[in-house]
């Protein structure tokens, strides 16, 4: 497909160009266990049926329709529907809290809303004053179905009529109106327009995405309410490739595996499960397993991170290396589905240099990007043919960057946002003198790559008066396999404190504890505390003195999205955390 200057386009002109490439598989998804693919000409006709459906619904150019469902291609097709009408995406979590929910229909002025089951629109219905909504898995009327159907009615009369709701939308006007999930008060709705999303699209596709050709497998896994993956799916399609949906994180393996995708997008929880279950199998399979995995692992990562400093190592090294990839690494590509992956992107949150170290001796390459909602979400991304591990990569063409006195991340370009709806006193917080202020601290060193420290406003200082930045600590203590969450904290305090979320399918077996002993009951045994502690201390031992953890609290339960400790992007909202767990804090400083 040929780039489009995203000064002088739309969303729906980048989806109705790139549908109108004749392709047998554009989309495809598992149902009842077999991949159904659907045409470029099927998702057309059934995106501008559901445009002209919403439409004569007495919609008009500008109302807000929200979007509440976990990934699906009824999902595409209805966000490239809501486009085409002219109306705004308004994306919510399926796993939003509802007082959220209800906030963000109410301040975004929803006029309909699009849901996947029944059972979810059930949910909605406590909301007082809800819009029309239309059911995915449904039949009548305010099903998507029905809705596609009154649609096409209407179209048959008038063939030209979505094409006109389309010719209206300046690139300047809004297309996602995405509500950030916020780990403290109220969401913010973030206004992006078209030309935002257009220029994030081909800027950062052109640069990073090259290598993603039109016919080219991918997957997507993170769920499009995001921005991240929201963005991504617009390249996918853009590119032209063969663009697989995965229901969900428990059947990404199978995925992977059936789809063998060329490039995908992931989180650094991800890649650390990934790498927990591969050891987590060798160690229940015992014997010689349970030593040779985790070996080749360590082997792996130690030989890469002396190559990516510029070091040879020991001749042992390597020779431990050559070993350990004939006999391990060498096959966890094709047994993960990834025999035919150029590249994975790493966003949304740190990613640890060991665990790109890890799954790079093993012939998986990653790539980490940076942005915030913001920023439509691309600010910085590395590339495979450049990929200077331990950074962000450098801004993408047309954005530039640059560093405040106090280490804050400023931005300008033609990615930012208008502002946040409704909210002119935070938009002015954060848009200064035409920088938006991102609120991460980094640096950006002499050849323009951008390293990310931390966020400014989650710093804390130590009584001693340390600054800690508490995800670079935290992203050290999650590169043990047996820890699954990890908060630090330590304000005006000796040291810092860990609350620790252990991956239990690991501990148990690794200290021969009953597979029916209680969660809640584990976390209070001395052994299992023990072992936890001595954990955490190995993988900071290497941080400065004031960045170690001494003590560690380990957590009877998982922090949840809906126990309120979690966003819906799976981000810690830590005063949350602090106060449910301040009497476990208070005791481990005394």
């Amino acid at each position: 497909m040929q780039a489009i200057a995203f000064e002088r386009t739309t969303l729906p002109a980048l989806i109705r160009s790139a549908l109108a490439v004749p392709r047998p598989d554009a989309l495809i998804e598992r149902v009842g266990g077999r991949w159904q693919p659907a045409t470029s000409e099927q998702i057309l006709e059934r995106v501008q049926n559901v445009a002209a459906g919403l439409r004569d619904l007495g919609l008009k150019a500008g109302d807000r329709v929200a979007l509440i469902s976990p990934n699906r291609m009824d999902w595409i097709i209805s966000d490239f529907g809501i486009l085409l009408s002219g109306c705004i995406v308004v994306p919510i979590f399926p796993t939003q809290a509802l007082d959220q929910v209800s906030y963000i229909l109410e301040n975004s002025e929803a006029k309909a809303i699009l849901v996947d089951t029944h059972a979810a629109a059930e949910r909605l219905r406590t909301i007082a004053r809800l819009p029309p909504m239309f059911v995915f898995d449904a039949q009548g009327e305010f099903s998507l179905a029905g809705l596609e159907a009154r649609g096409a009615a209407v179209r048959r009369g008038d063939p030209g009529l979505v094409a006109l709701y389309e010719g209206r939308i300046d690139p300047q006007d809004l297309a996602i109106l995405i509500y950030t999930s916020g780990t403290t008060g109220q969401p913010k709705g973030v206004m992006l327009t078209h030309s935002n999303l257009a220029f994030a699209i081909a800027s950062s596709f052109d640069y990073a995405f090259a290598d993603v050709k039109a016919g080219d497998a991918v997957l997507s896994v993170l769920p499009f309410s995001h921005i991240y993956e929201h963005m991504i799916m617009y390249g996918y399609i853009r590119n032209g490739t063969r663009y697989s949906i995965c229901h969900g994180a428990d059947e990404l393996l199978a995925d992977l595996q059936a789809v063998r995708p060329v490039a995908m997008t992931c989180v650094p929880r991800i890649f650390e499960r990934v790498l927990a279950g591969i050891a987590g199998k060798a160690m229940q399979a015992g014997g010689l397993q349970a030593k040779l995995v985790p070996w080749a692992l360590r082997v792996g990562r130690e030989y890469m991170l002396k190559r990516i400093a510029e070091r040879t190592g020991s001749p042992w090294l390597a020779a431990q290396f050559v070993l350990a990839r004939a006999l391990v690494l060498k096959k966890l590509r094709a047994a993960l589905g990834l025999d035919r992956l150029k590249f994975f992107v790493s966003g949304s949150a740190p990613l640890h240099l060991d665990t790109a170290m890890t799954l790079r001796a093993a012939g998986i390459v990653i790539i980490e990007g940076y942005g915030p909602t913001e920023c439509s979400p691309v600010i910085s991304v590395n590339r495979p043919s450049d990929n200077r591990y331990g950074t962000v990569g450098r801004p993408i063409p047309g954005v530039a960057v640059k560093i405040a006195e106090d280490g804050e991340i400023l931005v300008r370009g033609p990615n930012v946002m208008r502002g946040y709806y409704k909210n002119e006193a935070e938009t002015a917080a954060v848009m200064k003198d035409g920088w938006y202020h991102t609120g991460d601290v980094g640096t950006l060193d002499a050849a323009g790559y951008l390293r990310i420290t931390d966020r400014k406003k989650e710093l804390f200082k130590t009584s001693g008066g340390k600054f800690v930045a508490p995800a670079r600590v935290e992203s050290a203590i999650k590169r043990s396999i047996f820890v699954s969450q990890a908060m630090v904290v330590g304000e005006s305090r000796a040291h810092p404190v860990a609350l620790i979320s252990p991956s239990w399918d690991l501990v148990r077996p690794e200290l021969g504890l009953e597979a029916t002993l209680p969660v809640a009951e584990l976390a209070q045994r001395r052994d299992v505390r023990e072992f936890i502690t001595r954990e955490v201390r190995q993988r900071t031992a290497d941080l400065a003195t004031y960045e170690q953890v001494r003590r560690v609290i380990v957590l009877p339960r998982e922090l949840s999205i809906e126990g309120g400790e979690l966003s819906p992007t799976l981000k810690v909202k830590r005063r949350i955390v602090e106060q449910h767990f301040a009497s476990e804090i208070q005791h481990a400083y005394e």
